[in-house]
């Protein structure tokens, strides 16, 4: 199974995670090319936008056995898979996860929610970051919320639940989605770019964020490195 392959956009690290509640661990980055949605604010377009990027030079194949030999030869034991939407090719995942775990790795994947994972995603040692998308990504409704597959994510047990947010009046709606699908490890998220941005969001939706007994992410790669590729 070695020999299945990912179509994948970028491969990086070491780095560090720069979200969620693994914030500032070293990390192995594992992007998968092509996504299911086309968020107005999404940072990673070229896995997706063949408008303006170019998919021969955007993505390539590689097999199971190249990306765990890349991971083996790098220190951190977080390996962090994203996209893109990784779910789209999860049945390719199942292989690498299998190699990862057997070498001590701990996985975690990046998903935005509309898509249930396979069986032999739901393991120990396999975390599910879900960042269902809010009104502001400009997407219909039954494009960005899909109520089975965020059932069923919720239910895996390995789930926390990371939200981009724009302006405070966003934090309404993910209490509605908090409430409908009684999710739990809530983490709010501020849309941005660059080191301004983000912390004067962050500094809007702070006191909202503990009162509702959330959790905030900055997002540590733009803190660092603001739009920086491969970081």
């Amino acid at each position: 199974m070695t020999a299945a392959r990912l179509l994948v956009a970028e491969t990086f690290g070491p780095t560090l995670q720069g979200e969620g509640p693994s914030c500032g661990r070293q990390a192995m980055f594992i992007r998968l090319s092509r996504c299911n949605l086309r968020c107005s604010y999404c940072d990673t377009p070229y896995t997706w936008d063949w408008d303006r990027y170019d998919p021969r030079h955007e993505a390539r194949w590689q097999s199971v056995a190249e990306l765990a030999e890349w991971v083996g030869r790098n220190s951190p034991r977080l390996v962090v898979i994203t996209g893109g939407e990784p779910l789209l090719q999860q049945d390719r995942l199942v292989p690498l996860l299998d190699v990862l775990l057997a070498d001590g790795r701990r996985v975690e994947i990046e998903t935005n929610g509309t898509i249930a994972p396979a069986l032999g995603l739901v393991r120990d040692g396999v975390q599910f970051n879900v960042s269902p998308k809010l009104s502001t990504a400009g997407l219909a409704e039954d494009h960005r919320i899909v109520p089975a597959a965020l059932t069923v994510l919720a239910n895996t047990g390995n789930a926390i639940f990371k939200f981009v947010a724009t302006e405070p009046a966003d934090l309404a709606e993910v209490a509605e989605l908090e409430e409908q699908y009684a999710l739990a490890s809530i983490w709010v998220m501020p849309e941005g770019t660059t080191i301004k941005v983000v912390l004067d969001r962050a500094r809007q939706f702070a006191d909202q964020v503990i009162a509702r007994g959330w959790n905030l992410s900055l997002r540590l790669q733009v803190l660092l490195w603001e739009a920086a590729r491969g970081r």
